[in-house]
């Protein structure tokens, strides 16, 4: 096995795009390293990316937030703004693992890893993010919702690998809630996930809506009769009731030791309810 820390996109392309065999990207490691020792695979080159300075930025830009790829949920939880603003997002980033585990845990690993238990993902898909990706035909910008086909596949080309992540720009009012179910109280993986991000208008009426499950699939899950729900509502019951109807209907999952798929798609619409209830608690004090 080859390990290889290049410290420009430009080269890590190419050793990705030079593999004679699998190649595997490293940014915290806290899939990849288990997953080797446990034989699930085994990578003939490593390709660690924390050298490359876009991958562990996090920065304004263009109104919204860049957040590097291979920057870990302690760090994000630290970010003095970036916490008030997609408060969510970064509760999501710090439910991967131990608090050890998120010292090096990452967004861009976590949704790379291609899992759709994984809870970073719902609340970047309710939140809007897009992924930017780099490859040997360049830069391409691709939905978080787009980036993950199915259990451990994802839609990224050879050579290609996630750069960082753009969190669109904040209306007035709007805020961002993630909550799972986990059979016990920490350090598990989630048996459903949901994430909720809105935006309320001066009244308390909602006026624009994402709403993201995860576990409930073979992917991560966006699901927009859950939004159009409860968009021109002020989260009354027959909204909530709405919400939670349309989160079950989304439901595809399995039954596993976890979890039934009754027990999930009945979690599915309680999570969604309360996610959404927390948001449009944030986003009037936004």
């Amino acid at each position: 096995m080859r390990y290889e820390a290049p410290d420009t996109l430009e080269g890590a392309v190419a050793l990705l795009s030079g593999a004679p065999g699998e190649a595997r990207i490293l940014a915290g490691g806290t899939d990849l390293l288990v997953q080797m020792r446990a034989d699930v695979f085994e990578p003939a080159l490593i390709v660690d990316i924390k050298k490359i300075k876009e991958t562990r930025a996090v920065a304004e830009e263009k109104g919204g937030w860049r957040i590097g790829a291979a920057v870990t949920g302690a760090e994000l939880k630290e970010h003095p703004r970036l916490k008030q603003v997609w408060p969510g997002v970064i509760e999501a980033a710090n439910l991967i693992g131990s608090t050890q585990v998120q010292g090096r845990a990452t967004m861009g690993g976590n949704l790379c890893n291609g899992s759709p238990a994984a809870d970073s993902v719902p609340a970047l898909i309710a939140a809007g993010a897009v992924a930017t990706l780099a490859g040997p035909e360049g830069r391409r910008d691709l939905p978080v919702e787009d980036v993950m086909l199915g259990p451990r596949k994802l839609a990224l080309k050879k050579g290609e690998f996630v750069v960082s992540f753009l969190l669109p720009p904040r209306p007035p009012r709007s805020s961002d809630a993630y909550l799972r179910f986990i059979p016990r109280t920490e350090m598990d993986i989630a048996v459903v996930g949901a994430g909720v991000s809105l935006t309320a208008d001066a009244g308390g009426t909602i006026t624009a809506a994402r709403v993201s499950l995860g576990a409930v699939a073979a992917r991560v899950l966006l699901v927009p009769a859950a939004a159009q729900a409860i968009v021109g509502s002020r989260l009354d019951r027959p909204a909530q009731d709405r919400l939670e109807a349309a989160a079950r209907a989304a439901c595809a999952p399995i039954d596993d030791k976890r979890g039934t798929i009754d027990f999930r798609v009945q979690v599915a619409g309680v999570l969604t309810r309360r996610a959404a209830l927390i948001a449009l608690d944030r986003a009037r004090t936004a």
